[in-house]
């Protein structure tokens, strides 16, 4: 398991064990909204990583975080977690749900490791820093690991079937491009929950259930923060200038 902005559009790799051995892996599935991918190698003698049950994380845990940061094979580094249950945007888009925020130092290359707990069970999927919007860099002490509940979750879904068939994950329908007014609506797929409710090309969304939307990133983080089956208000203003509200019942984010 690692993450699916680590294997990108490729299909086969080179895999390294802790032992120097060098494999041929082969892409299983990936599921870029969770940033979950699968790879398999054929190996003899492999003994498998522990997963922990993340539910059961409190904060202040200790937690060790495993990867190869800039190139250096099975570096460690050690913090506690911050929180649980964060939900973080990507510098994709992609809005992450049941992150763990740790401060064990989350560095290029430590993407699609391990996080794990005292008891060397893994408890998360480190994914990426938070990023300081002054200083223009990575925010010491403040990372982000996808809980491994949740990645095992999709994991498990790619392993049967190569894809993502329940994804729990809330859906609209629509694409958006930010506006000066907010979210625009630029296309309505059909038959998709926003279709359904009425909404159409040049809709801007102004607010969900009230909470303003000023941009694309805050609207999807409030979407992504409900399940499918959902009802949300939201608030539009038309292209010809009126507000309008919409009941929307959220669908499921297809794979």
């Amino acid at each position: 398991m690692t993450n699916a902005h680590v294997v990108g559009t490729a299909t086969t790799f080179k895999v390294t064990l802790a032992n120097g051995h060098i494999y041929t892996g082969t892409l299983v599935g990936s599921y870029t909204p969770d940033d979950i991918a699968v790879i398999k190698i054929s190996a003899p003698g492999l003994t498998p990583a522990t997963f922990g049950d993340s539910s059961q994380l409190s904060v202040g845990d200790f937690v060790l975080a495993m990867g190869n940061p800039l190139g250096l094979q099975s570096s460690v580094t050690e913090g506690i977690v911050s929180a649980l249950g964060r939900q973080v945007s990507e510098p994709a888009g992609n809005a992450l749900p049941d992150a763990i925020q740790t401060s064990a130092a989350i560095n290029p290359g430590n993407s699609g490791g391990a996080l794990v707990d005292l008891n060397g069970q893994v408890v998360g999927i480190p994914t990426l820093a938070a990023a300081d919007p002054q200083l223009g860099g990575a925010a010491g002490g403040i990372g982000f690991a996808i809980s491994s509940n949740r990645a095992k979750v999709i994991a498990d879904q790619l392993i049967a079937s190569g894809k993502v068939t329940n994804s729990g994950r809330a859906y609209m329908g629509v694409q958006l491009r930010d506006s000066t007014n907010g979210p625009l609506i630029a296309a309505v797929t059909a038959g998709g929950p926003a279709g359904k409710a009425g909404m159409v090309v040049g809709d801007v969304v102004l607010s969900v259930d009230g909470t303003l939307t000023p941009d694309t990133s805050t609207l999807i983080d409030l979407v992504a923060a409900h399940h499918p089956g959902d009802i949300v208000k939201i608030k539009v203003q038309h292209q010809d200038g009126t507000n309008g509200t919409y009941s929307l019942t959220l669908g499921q984010l297809p794979s």
